[in-house]
């Protein structure tokens, strides 16, 4: 029991660390690394089939502030988060905001088809189960792809404004989107 609610706690994490933001932000004490927009630097190509096998490029939602959501069905902390991301989402659309989800480390989509399902999320996934979108899409530096759940936040140019390498909760998700909205 005590290693359920350990693991329920911390961050699904394959080795590696989680280190600096590789493009000028420092994590602070909630664990959201913001990226001051000098410093920003865009994702390479971000782009796949969804769960559902659609193609989804997140270089389309530029003009929007992005979140993108890296979890895995199997992550207890995905799954704990995944409420959070459910409220903003919904409570911000319409609103200049886009959530985007990259499943990884699931070797059948149907784990990750019932994830999304049950848990409603209301925006689609990027399908990525050998974690090569994540490695390839991200600077180095940027994203430790063996750390889930994981989150990154573009702003309207499509540039890393912010970092979260753990579970965040809606209060944490609206106090980076909404400097993000105000942006010009």
């Amino acid at each position: 029991m005590v290693v359920t609610v350990a693991l329920a706690l911390s961050a699904c994490d394959a080795g590696g660390s989680g280190g600096g933001t590789g493009t000028g932000g420092a994590a602070g004490a909630d664990g959201v690394a913001v990226v001051p927009a000098g410093e920003r630097v865009l994702p390479r190509a971000l782009a796949g089939r969804t769960l559902e096998g659609r193609p989804l490029d997140i270089a389309d939602r530029k003009g929007q502030v992005v979140v993108i959501n890296v979890w895995g069905s199997w992550c207890p902390p995905c799954i704990a988060e995944a409420p959070h991301f459910v409220e903003v989402a919904k409570e911000t659309e319409g609103k200049g905001v886009a959530f985007v989800g990259i499943d990884t480390r699931d070797p059948d989509r149907i784990p990750a088809l019932a994830f999304q399902k049950d848990l409603g999320l209301p925006y689609p996934s990027l399908y990525d189960p050998t974690g090569k979108l994540i490695l390839d899409g991200f600077p180095k530096g940027t994203l430790n792809p063996q750390t889930l759940p994981s989150t990154i936040f573009l702003d309207r140019e499509g540039r890393i404004a912010a970092r979260a390498l753990r579970a965040i909760g809606a209060d944490g998700l609206r106090e980076v989107i909404t400097p993000l909205l105000a942006e010009k």
